[in-house]
């Protein structure tokens, strides 16, 4: 029983060498080659603002511009930051800093150009289906024929049905694939917060003053009391009367 599993297994692994052996010499008879070509890039751009709010360990919260808070979970140690020129890392955000981040789409169309080649001798052709060829390691290999391939024989390009048995074709097939490549960039720039506003400066003290007691006003002379006679002022008059009469009688007596 044991002899018997052991000859299958390495019976099993014959032929399992055998076709490696194979398909490695299959493989070698169609030549593969890919190139790539590329397109104009085009290029866009957009801007996120906010304002950091919270710098836990990796940990950042940001207030975007919009009004959403953002988490940013396990910030990576090499992000960076760009404030004033210098390279800011994670553990150097403060809350209050203003943050900018740009990123940059890259998009690139590119054309993708498989080039198969295959040599050999015509041994069985079922046009336009398919085709045996006898390879250059003697050994025998089937293709399908895609629509509309050409081959080569004797320098003349021919299809399907003007292959005949023992001639030594070649033939190429070019399959063209489009493709797009797209790639971003991120830069981050920040501003510190803006400093304090200086605490306001002491308002000067008025100091009341009282204006000038203006002078008491000259009391005016009292009325003469009721009781009062003119008697006195008559009597005044009648002298200043007596004392002119008695001077102008002097005077004529002179002249």
């Amino acid at each position: 029983m044991n002899s018997t599993t052991r000859w299958t297994r390495v019976w099993l692994t014959a032929v399992g060498a055998l076709c490696l052996a194979v398909t490695v010499s299959l493989n070698a008879q169609v030549k593969t080659e890919t190139s790539e070509t590329s397109g104009v890039s085009s290029h866009e751009s957009t801007v996120e603002r906010g304002e950091v709010v919270l710098v836990q360990g990796n940990e950042l919260v940001v207030k975007m511009e919009d009004g959403t808070i953002r988490h940013f979970p396990n910030v990576p140690e090499s992000a960076q930051v760009t404030v004033g020129g210098q390279k800011l890392g994670i553990h150097d955000l403060k809350p209050g800093m203003k943050l900018e981040r740009t990123i940059t789409t890259t998009t690139t169309p590119k054309t993708i150009t498989t080039v198969k080649t295959v040599r050999g001798k015509v041994w069985h052709v079922s046009p336009p289906n398919s085709v045996i060829l006898s390879l250059e390691d003697g050994t025998n290999q089937k293709f399908t024929i895609p629509k509309g391939q050409k081959f080569t024989v004797d320098g003349q390009v021919t299809d399907a049905f003007g292959l005949k048995k023992g001639q030594m074709i070649s033939a190429t097939k070019i399959v063209e694939t489009p493709a797009i490549e797209v790639g971003s960039s991120k830069s981050v720039t920040g501003s510190m917060p803006a400093p304090p506003a200086p605490p306001p400066a002491d308002e000067p003290i008025l100091i009341a003053t009282a204006p000038p007691t203006p002078a008491p006003a000259a009391e005016a002379p009292a009325e003469l009391p009721k009781t009062g006679s003119l008697l006195p002022l008559i009597g005044l008059l009648g002298s200043l009367s007596l004392f002119s009469g008695f001077g102008l009688r002097v005077i004529r007596k002179m002249f």
